[in-house]
């Protein structure tokens, strides 16, 4: 079990709680807080006080001020009528992912939720109760409106559940789970939608599939370098400290580790004094994508333990205040800043595969890596998919966060985009590790034109699992089956 406590949620653990299936649970001092903040939203129920979303409209009905008798239909309205997201549904993943990070958020204790309802959350992640949640129809500001408003919905029995890939009335698995819907009290409807868990949630896994892949990356470029008799003088570590960037340094380290050994690799002036960019430049453009990376990874576990609804109550409801934490500007320019540092991967990867194909590239490989050439075509269309890809990935590379249309009345007058953002930046993610599937293909058909038998230890041991489930290409074949396998490999 995870223990959440509002405030010190990580990465590491949000992949064990998607990818290992690890439960969760509340921290005591947590609930305690949750349980005080509830109790000022009741009394400030009881005293008639006006404060937004407890007793006024939303956006730009926040003048118009509700009866107590109406604030459990003003919850109701609020998640039904906000309800509207279309397109197909965030992966059950991401879904998981939403809840656990709305969950968290919750209990830092400013949102005057009743701890039930988060209970209720812990139940649905440890059980794998997971909404369907539509994945288009968010602004990025006054929170994952729509999204999160499907999350919701759930709870109250409606909406749709995930169960064996198919979408099931929530109402229908509560009754299984001899469970009753849970019913909304003041404010606990705003609480549940005012945030960035949508375009966070989508973040965090974009976020470990993308470092998982960069580190893909390193091991098939150096499979690259030993079909290409590739020069490793490039990695030596003076030059790399000359620069000071480490994550530069961290790549040409690991690339000579990757190559430690090797019988394919030359050093300049071998056969050449030295190689093309693509080739000598890994730990450059790589590195810069590790810093990408990082700053992602920064910004995420900042977010994931963050308050992002409106208002806030603090001193124990003396003072609630409106502000816009649920703005997602930072995680709209993260996400737009990972799909540059992830679309360069399969740039330059796209660029290693031209030069493993084309005979005045090659160092005397078949031309496309044909066995018959002229007769088969071998690995000519490969490389026109991946350049496909790549041009795609520049498509979706352009930065969500520069838009904004205004809403409600012009209330909310600048929103971030940020929800379309970390979408966009998932297909990239899903195309650089296509064309970085066509590269381990091409690689690996390279080195065993060459003698496998000369490769590093370590390139060789990822050789060998990839001959496990693709072979090299020794006659023309469909190749769409071997780039998913392959891709499904690089997951993980």
């Amino acid at each position: 079990m995870i223990e959440l406590t509002g405030s010190s949620l990580s990465l590491a653990q949000m992949n064990d709680i998607l990818y290992k299936e690890i439960g969760v649970s509340l921290n005591e001092e947590a609930v305690e807080r949750v349980n005080k903040s509830r109790a000022a939203v009741e009394k400030i129920v009881r005293e008639d006080r006006t404060v937004y979303g407890i007793n006024t409209g939303f956006g730009k009905f926040s003048d118009v001020k509700i009866d107590e008798k109406d604030t459990k239909a003003l919850q109701l309205h609020l998640i039904r009528s906000h309800s509207c997201g279309v397109g197909e549904a965030f992966p059950e993943t991401v879904s998981r992912a939403m809840v656990v990070l709305r969950l968290n958020a919750l209990l830092k204790g400013f949102s005057g939720i009743r701890a039930e309802v988060l209970e209720r959350f812990a139940y649905m992640v440890n059980n794998r109760i997971h909404p369907v949640i539509p994945q288009q129809g968010s602004l990025g500001a006054s929170g994952d409106l729509a999204p999160l408003s499907h999350l919701a919905l759930v709870l109250l029995g409606e909406g749709f559940v995930w169960q064996d890939g198919l979408h099931v009335p929530a109402a229908t698995i509560w009754k299984e789970h001899g469970m009753s819907p849970i019913v909304l009290e003041a404010k606990e409807g705003l609480a549940l939608i005012n945030g960035t868990q949508a375009m966070t949630a989508q973040g965090v896994v974009n976020y470990l599939e993308a470092e998982s892949l960069a580190y893909a990356s390193e091991w098939i470029a150096a499979m690259t370098m030993e079909a290409l008799y590739g020069i490793t003088d490039a990695f030596h570590p003076a030059i790399h400290e000359a620069r000071g960037y480490p994550e530069q340094m961290d790549v040409a380290a690991r690339m000579l580790d990757w190559l430690e050994g090797s019988q394919l690799t030359t050093v300049q002036g071998e056969k050449r004094v030295q190689d093309a960019y693509s080739i000598r430049c890994i730990p450059q453009v790589h590195g810069a994508s590790w810093q990408v990376l990082g700053y992602v990874k920064e910004k995420l576990e900042i977010e994931m333990n963050a308050a992002t609804d409106n208002p806030l109550i603090f001193d124990d409801g003396d003072t609630v205040v409106s502000g816009g934490n649920f703005h997602g500007q930072p995680i709209a320019f993260a996400m737009d800043f990972l799909k540059l540092g992830v679309a360069e991967l399969a740039s330059i990867s796209e660029r290693r595969i031209e030069r493993l194909v084309n005979p005045h590239l090659n160092e005397g490989l078949p031309p496309f890596l044909s066995p018959e050439p002229g007769l088969q075509s071998g690995a000519m269309i490969l490389q026109y998919s991946a350049a496909s890809l790549v041009s795609e990935n520049k498509t979706l590379a352009h930065p969500a966060s520069v838009d904004s249309i205004p809403s409600s009345g012009n209330q909310e007058d600048h929103v971030s985009m940020g929800t379309i953002g970390a979408r966009h930046a998932h297909a990239i993610i899903k195309n650089a590790r296509n064309v970085l599937g066509i590269e381990a293909l091409c690689a690996m058909t390279g080195c065993s034109i060459r003698e496998v038998e000369k490769m590093a230890p370590k390139t060789r041991e990822k050789f060998e699992q990839l001959s496990a489930i693709v072979s090299p290409i020794d006659e023309d074949r469909i190749f769409t089956p071997d780039i998913e396998k392959i891709a499904q490999f690089l997951v993980g």
